[in-house]
């Protein structure tokens, strides 16, 4: 291991299924949903009934509750969960003492501050102009999160946003890993987040037939591979990794979880929201995570698959997998238990893919009554499987064409 390479020393998440890691982490292996319908969460939530959609995975734990009121009031419900996950990861690191010209910051977010806008509009229309919060513009701005962040830490070597719709937070993990290889910091605070749980979000991706409606099982609706899969379930949450050069963390005696050896980053050009058919782009991903790891496909032994349980998506993912590491690794599909966190899925999906390295456990796929007859390849259901694993990839993909892979090893 190279003194550059980006080592994994604290992990921080709020998720459907609680509100940090070990919730996160106990929950899959239990097999564990987190979706549920609106109404059950949502008395007034407008237009349930004329929505097709009724479902969704909220965060279990609301991230204001662990945020002064001041703090809470100044974000979105976005950046909010943004700052829990970030501080539970930076603690869980041992909080680094670094050179803040030494420390970056690097959130990811599909969609950011909609709710804001959302209720910043209807203020807007109901008591005019003169009513508008003056924070309105910096709790709706993507880069929000990371901001937060930043000045909570005082990271002054950089703080990035990304933005590619559901790979948001593998791409953010990616650009933190590349920054240390660079020499561009010692220490990055990294991962994805995302609250749009909001009937202008949930109408959208129901119009664009990309949502289960299986109202009445909300447990069940997600259920990737699944021959009666019908779309995903939205969800909201973070997911927050630190990474840290390998020689920094040694010195300062850090406990490393694991090592983000490799990523692939590739775009289909082909449609603004379907993949391509042929795969080609997610083949390349996760062939040039494979290869930035300096491994072979023969050392994947797992993969944390994006299947967000729609028809076309889920068997195009499968036949890439295959097509890329052939027919021997062992995949799982989190946002069965999670529901789609959009922007935030990358990052949590990668936290449980290092622990799935660092434990030799894959957690199930639920809800896999029937796997796909297009689906050749091996899916843990039922119940965890324990397999060591020498290196497993996690993928995302986003509309717009983003194919994002990581690579994780244990060392």
């Amino acid at each position: 291991m190279s003194g550059r390479d980006a080592v994994v020393t604290g992990l921080g998440a709020t998720t459907p299924l609680g509100g940090d890691v070990d919730s996160l982490w106990q929950g899959m292996l239990a097999g564990r949903s987190g979706v549920r319908r609106i109404d059950d969460l949502v008395a007034d939530f407008p237009y349930t009934d004329d929505l097709p959609t009724k479902i969704a995975a909220p965060m279990a734990v609301s991230p204001e509750t662990a945020l002064s009121r001041v703090q809470a009031r100044r974000m979105d419900r976005c950046q909010q969960a943004a700052l829990v996950a970030a501080r539970q990861a930076w603690a869980d690191a041992g909080s680094p003492e670094v050179d803040p010209l030494r420390l970056a910051v690097v959130i990811g977010t599909g969609i950011g501050g909609v709710n804001t806008l959302l209720a910043q509009d209807d203020l807007l229309e109901e008591k005019g102009p003169a009513r508008i919060s003056p924070l309105t513009v910096p709790m709706l701005m993507p880069n929000g999160p990371a901001a937060w962040v930043s000045l909570e830490f005082g990271a002054r070597a950089g703080v990035y946003t990304t933005v590619s719709a559901c790979a948001s937070g593998a791409e953010a993990l990616a650009l933190a890993a590349r920054l240390v290889r660079a020499g561009e910091a010692d220490v990055v605070i990294a991962g994805g987040a995302e609250a749009a749980i909001a009937p202008l979000t949930i109408a959208g991706f129901a119009q664009a037939r990309t949502l289960s409606k299986r109202n009445d099982e909300p447990e069940w609706a997600s259920r990737p591979f699944d021959v009666d899969r019908d779309g995903f379930v939205l969800g909201e949450g973070a997911g927050v990794m630190v990474l840290e050069r390998a020689d920094f963390a040694a010195a300062r005696g850090a406990r490393v979880l694991g090592r983000l050896a490799g990523y692939g980053i590739t775009a289909d050009a082909h449609h603004i929201t379907g993949p391509d058919p042929t795969g080609a782009g997610q083949v390349r991903a996760i062939r040039n995570a494979v290869s930035d790891a300096g491994l072979q496909s023969s050392d994947v032994g797992h993969v944390n698959c994006h299947a967000t349980s729609t028809v076309v998506g889920d068997v195009g993912e499968a036949s890439a997998i295959q097509q890329a590491l052939g027919d021997d690794v062992v995949l799982t599909a989190p946002k069965s238990s999670l529901g789609h966190l959009v922007g935030a899925a990358g990052a949590v999906e990668g936290i449980v893919t290092l622990l799935s390295v660092a434990n030799g456990v894959i957690p199930p796929t639920l809800n896999l009554d029937r796997k796909a007859p297009e689906v050749r390849l091996d899916v843990a259901s039922a119940a965890p499987r324990e397999q060591r694993l020498a290196a497993a990839v996690c993928n995302s993909f986003g509309f717009g064409g983003q194919n994002v892979s990581l690579l994780f090893t244990a060392n």
